[in-house]
C-alpha cells in the first residue's frame, strides 16, 4: 500500500445512548450505551445472532428505526437517512459491480455526488493508490483475487471521505492465509487515513489482532467492553470468559475469601465477590509436573491424573481429572521432550493471582 494519505475528516467520536431495537415484536438489541473513542479500532464481538451486525447497521442508517440516539461527532444521526450520515461501509459480500472497471467501481459514489470530472479522477486515483491498486484500475473485480477485491471496497469507500469506516465481517470470504494478511493490511491503512472504525466479526483471533477495544454481545445486551487483553484476562461473567477462548471453570462457593469446590480442594481467592460460584482459569495457567516432583512458590497444588492428551503443535494440551472436574493444561511443545503419559498421577500447580472468581 502507498505511504500517501487520502484525506479525510479528522477522528471522531461515536456515541450510543439507550439504543434499543425491534423487528416487528422481536427484541434485536437492548439498552445499549457505548463510546467510540475517535481514531479508535473498535470492534463488535459474538455468536451468530447476538446482534453485532444489527447494532453495526444502526451507526450507519439501516435497519428499523432504533429508540435511543446515535452521535458521530456530537452530531444525532439517529434519525437521518444514512446518506446524511458520511459513514462508509464495507459490506461482507464487497458489493463490487461486476460490469464496471475498479475505477469506476471506486469513482460510482463520487459520480453520485456530481463531483466534477477532475476531482473525482484525483480522488480515486489517491484512493487505488493508498491501498496498492492503481495499477489495477481498469480491470474488472472478476480478474482480481477475494484480497484485491477486499481492497477495491476499502478504495470504494474511503474515496468518500466518510467521517466514520465500517466493516461487516470483512474477510470471512477470504481462506485463512489471506485473512491474516488482510487483517494486517487493513489495520496498517486505518492507522494511516486516522479513521474511527468499527468492525464486527464472531471471530476471536481476529478481534484480538485488530481492535483497540472491543464489546462482546450476547442475548441482546452488552456483556463488556475493554481490550483484548483485559477481557481475556478480567472476563465480568462465564459467557465472556468461555467466548474468549477456552477456560477452565470449575463451580464451588466462597468461604471467608478462600474458594472451595467438592472433593477438598481450596484456591484462595482474593477480592472474589462473595457469591461466587466458580473459578475460572486459562488452561496455560496451570503448570503441570510429575506427582513426586518439587512444588512451586506462591502456587496451589491439585492433585489429578492425565486423562487424555493432545499434541498441537506448539503446545500439549492434558485432560486432567481432579476429583469429579476436568482440567484442561496446556504446556509448550519442546524437542526432545517427551509428553506425560495417559494414565500417569500428576500435581497441578496454580497461581491464584491468575485465577478469577465469577458469580454467573
Amino acid at each position: 500500500m502507498s505511504d500517501e494519505t487520502t484525506s479525510v475528516h479528522a477522528p471522531v467520536e461515536v456515541r450510543i445512548d439507550g439504543l434499543s431495537i425491534a423487528f416487528d415484536e422481536s427484541e434485536v438489541l437492548r439498552d445499549i450505551d457505548l463510546v467510540i473513542e475517535p481514531g479508535e479500532f473498535f470492534a463488535f464481538l459474538g455468536p451468530s445472532g447476538s446482534g453485532k451486525s444489527t447494532l453495526l447497521r444502526a451507526i450507519a442508517g439501516f435497519g428499523p428505526k432504533p429508540k435511543g440516539s446515535i452521535r458521530i461527532d456530537g452530531e444525532d444521526v439517529t434519525n437521518l437517512p444514512p446518506y446524511r450520515r458520511n459513514v462508509g461501509m464495507v459490506f461482507q459480500s464487497y458489493a463490487l459491480w461486476p460490469h464496471m472497471t475498479v475505477r469506476k467501481n471506486v469513482a460510482f459514489g463520487l459520480e453520485e455526488r456530481r463531483l466534477p470530472a477532475g476531482e473525482i479522477h484525483q480522488r480515486v486515483n489517491e484512493a487505488l493508490d493508498t491501498v496498492g491498486l492503481l495499477e489495477l484500475a481498469e480491470r474488472r473485480p472478476s480478474q482480481l483475487s477475494g484480497g484485491q477485491q477486499q481492497r477495491v471496497a476499502l478504495a470504494r469507500t474511503i474515496v468518500v471521505r466518510p467521517r466514520v469506516l465500517l466493516l461487516d465481517e470483512p474477510l470471512s470470504n477470504l481462506d485463512a492465509n489471506l485473512r491474516i494478511q488482510m487483517r494486517h493490511e487493513i489495520k496498517a491503512l486505518q492507522r494511516q487515513l486516522g479513521l474511527t472504525t468499527v468492525f464486527v466479526t464472531h471471530d476471536q483471533e481476529e478481534a484480538n489482532t485488530m481492535a483497540d477495544r472491543m464489546a462482546v454481545l450476547n442475548d441482546k445486551v452488552l456483556q463488556q467492553v475493554g481490550s483484548p487483553i483485559d477481557l481475556y484476562d478480567n472476563p465480568v461473567n462465564l459467557f465472556v470468559a468461555d467466548f474468549l477462548g477456552t477456560a477452565n471453570v470449575i463451580p464451588g462457593a466462597m468461604d471467608s475469601g478462600i474458594f472451595k469446590v467438592d472433593g477438598g480442594i481450596t484456591v484462595p481467592a482474593k477480592n472474589a465477590p462473595p457469591d461466587g460460584k466458580a473459578l475460572v482459569f486459562r488452561p496455560q495457567n496451570a503448570v503441570l509436573r510429575p506427582a513426586m516432583a518439587p512444588g512451586l512458590e506462591n502456587t496451589e497444588r491439585l492433585d489429578g491424573t492425565v486423562k487424555h492428551m493432545e499434541f498441537l503443535g506448539s503446545i500439549i494440551r492434558y485432560t486432567v481429572a481432579v476429583g469429579a472436574h476436568e482440567v484442561l493444561v496446556d504446556e509448550p511443545h519442546q524437542v526432545g521432550t517427551a509428553p506425560v503419559n495417559e494414565g500417569d498421577r500428576v500435581a497441578l500447580y496454580i497461581n491464584p493471582d491468575q485465577t478469577v472468581v465469577l458469580v454467573a
